[in-house]
């Protein structure tokens, strides 16, 4: 404690000096406003979506800004924005000018604010004064629910209530009040230190990337620095924990954990938690990082090969309760063979009879081209891996093969063509309409089929790109069943332009499928939709607020197979029949349920006992849900919600070759493709019946 005691009094003593003036303003320098030039200008040119810079555009990009900079209206005044108004239909003049002052303004504004607000968060807390946990008042979590502040007594009352659920949080989660307030001390001296650090290419930055944001969420400006953080995230000697972050209002949440990553293997971190501490090693202090910048937290998590990292993680179902989780991964690279494709066998027991099926798990499109431009035989990819174990499973005399591309993010097109290859015979594959409207269509596939057999794919909503594009070809094919939860809607394509400082990633194309439909935003929908614990309005295309629209175009003629639409009545009453006996599959159901009704929660109670009886009530609830499911099952019922918590922990750490028998959603698709096979007697050996390209869109 008395270290602890020492490092905040040297922050306090930093606090001081920062307090007896304002922190100093940033102006923007000649190659700023060179760079926004050349952003504006290819943009403009090459950018997929044509839009005019005018007033339109401006106001859209002025709403982002102030959005980014403060989403819960935790720090400008309502005075604030109406002075700002004056910008709001302007900023498209300014920038065909190369004129950055009004970003600047803003940003500097915002700095004062959040400045002065830090300053007296930590006079707060350092004052001696005691928060009152037994009254009833209540903190509004939800910007889009709050008002601008409209005085300073506004601001203060706001965020009295702030830092007293900061400690109240604390405090819950095992620490003592005097831990808690210094821990908090620590956090806004941390955050002000880094307010200071600012510089101008910062204010830059985060201006040019409201702008580059109202145009589509892929595109982005990437200052020299961005860019060596990614050349460093690239060294071999700097590994990571396998995970995609991104800034959220103050916290660092994960958008994707990458499959075959550390942190994948460990299999606690979700895509929606949100990272709110970092430590490393088993026993190192964790470093509390609510407020930092992106690359600041990215470079604490990064580390040399096999040393461990810990993580204080705020999970997304318990985020309203603020009840924290330590995570312990081990640092190493994403090794290209461990993201290989795998097999597995489900034994199902349909109608008295056994069936066996095949399922093939695909975490990513890879392929090593190094080793295929050194014309290596056996380089490895996706196709030649799924090849493989197609024979190895028909040698095994499966009945049917699934192939799931749950949390497939996608990876090479080429490979996603390739893999489409090996199902359907000589066609199109997918259409790519580039920016100045060119339509290409060279992605096709090329050879007869390998394998014609009963043939299921399993999607969720973190199924993207070129798992969209395998996935879309094969239902427009009608070669096989698509079910799970609709995917995740990314159908653009990204390059990369060099600038006078930094590079500009920009979406210069769009995929669509054969029938003409785009995958962008909307995703690829299944025929048969299974329920998702992803939250479609913080997960996926759709939840991106200048995402490109779902749009179609010319269809291009292709064969199809056995018109699908004729059994999928009897397979949704036979899946409807089977889910409902199904314990695991209901208590998938209740608790997808209640973590969305703790989404909907829009405020949270400061009172200390009824903080803590939400959270008994919330743990209370979930041990019920896991007792109904026990009874069910004729297993023994657990006395706590902690035997849960161990008992996944133990499941954990004994995971093994039985995974998939454990896993609903994938026994249920093996369960529709066996009805499948029934209902269709000929789908054992698919058949061309037609071809069709429906008419074009008007």
């Amino acid at each position: 404690m008395t270290s602890l005691r020492i490092r905040t009094t040297i922050l306090l003593l930093f606090v001081s000096l920062v307090a007896r003036g304002d922190i100093a303003s940033l102006g923007y320098t000649e190659i700023h406003a060179q760079t926004a030039k050349e952003i504006v200008e290819k943009l403009s040119e090459r950018h997929y979506r044509k839009q005019p810079l005018d007033d339109a555009l401006s106001q859209r990009l002025f709403e982002n800004y102030i959005d980014g900079l403060d989403p819960l209206k935790s720090y400008f005044f309502e005075s604030d924005l109406v002075e700002f108004k004056a910008y709001e239909r302007s900023l498209d003049d300014s920038l065909l000018a190369a004129d950055l002052e009004p970003g600047f303004y803003i940003y500097n504004r915002f700095r004062e604010r959040m400045k002065g607000r830090l300053v007296e968060n930590i006079q707060l807390l350092e004052s001696g004064a005691k928060f009152d946990y037994t009254i009833d008042e209540a903190l509004a979590t939800d910007g889009d629910e709050r008002h601008w502040f409209t005085s300073e007594n506004d601001a203060d009352d706001y965020w009295r209530k702030r830092v007293k659920d900061a400690q109240l949080r604390l405090i819950l989660s095992g620490k003592e009040p005097d831990a808690a307030r210094e821990l908090l001390i620590k956090r806004y001296s941390n955050q002000l230190a880094q307010l200071s650090q600012q510089d101008s290419d910062d204010a830059f930055q985060f201006f040019i990337n409201a702008l580059t944001e109202v145009y589509d969420p892929h595109t982005s400006y990437l200052s020299p620095r961005t860019l060596d953080n990614f050349n460093i995230a690239m060294s071999l000697s700097l590994e990571g924990i396998g995970a995609v972050l991104q800034r959220e209002d103050e916290f660092t949440k994960v958008v994707r954990v990458v499959p075959a990553g550390p942190a994948d293997k460990e299999g606690t971190l979700k895509a929606g938690d949100k990272i709110v501490g970092v430590a490393q090693g088993r026993a190192e202090e964790i470093t509390d990082v609510i407020g930092w910048r992106l690359d600041d937290v990215v470079d604490l998590i990064r580390g040399k090969k096999d040393t461990i990292v810990r993580l204080e993680v705020l999970p997304s179902a318990s985020e309203i309760s603020g009840q924290t989780t330590i995570i312990s991964i081990t640092r190493e690279k994403v090794r290209l063979e461990e993201q290989a494709a795998k097999k597995e066998v489900l034994e199902l027991e349909v109608g008295g009879d056994n069936y066996r099926v095949g399922v093939i798990n695909i975490p990513a499109f890879y392929m090593d081209f190094e080793a295929f431009r050194n014309r290596d035989p056996n380089f490895k990819s996706t196709t030649r891996d799924v090849q493989k174990l197609l024979i190895e499973l028909q040698t095994d005399g499966v009945d049917g093969i699934v192939i799931d591309l749950r949390n497939n993010g996608g990876g090479s097109l080429m490979e996603a063509t390739a893999l489409t290859d090996l199902f359907i015979n000589p066609g199109p594959v997918v259409q790519i309409r580039h920016s100045s409207k060119r339509i290409s269509r060279e992605q096709r596939s090329r050879r007869k089929a390998f394998y014609d057999g009963p043939l299921l794919v399993l999607i969720n909503r973190l199924s993207a790109s070129a798992s969209e594009i395998f996935a879309g070809a094969i239902q427009d094919y009608r070669r096989a069943l698509v079910v799970g939860s609709p995917s995740f809607g990314k159908g653009t394509v990204q390059v990369l332009a060099p600038l006078n400082q930094g590079q500009l990633k920009f979406t210069e194309s769009k995929f669509y499928r054969v029938s003409g439909d785009s995958t962008q935003h909307r995703g690829v929908i299944p025929d048969i939709i299974f329920p998702s614990y992803y939250d479609n309005d913080q997960i996926g295309e759709s939840s991106q607020e200048y995402a490109l629209p779902w749009d179609s175009i010319h269809a291009v003629k292709h064969a199809y197979y056995q018109p699908l639409g004729k059994w999928l009545p009897a397979l949704k009453e036979r899946h409807a029949q089977r889910v409902a006996k199904s314990p695991d599959w209901q208590y998938m159901l209740d608790e997808i349920a209640f973590i969305n009704e703790q989404r909907d929660i829009k405020s949270i109670t400061l009172h200390q006992e009824k903080r803590k009886a939400l959270q008994q009530a919330r743990e209370n609830h979930l041990l019920g849900l896991e007792n109904k499911r026990r009874r069910a099952l004729k297993l023994p019922e657990l006395a706590s919600y902690q035997e849960i918590q161990a008992e996944k922990e133990g499941s954990e750490e004994k995971a093994g070759e039985d995974d998939n028998a454990k896993d609903p959603l994938l026994r249920e698709a093996g369960h529709l493709l066996m009805d499948y096979l029934h209902l269709n007697s000929s789908a054992s050996m698919p058949k061309l019946v037609g071809t069709e390209a429906k008419p074009s869109p008007k």
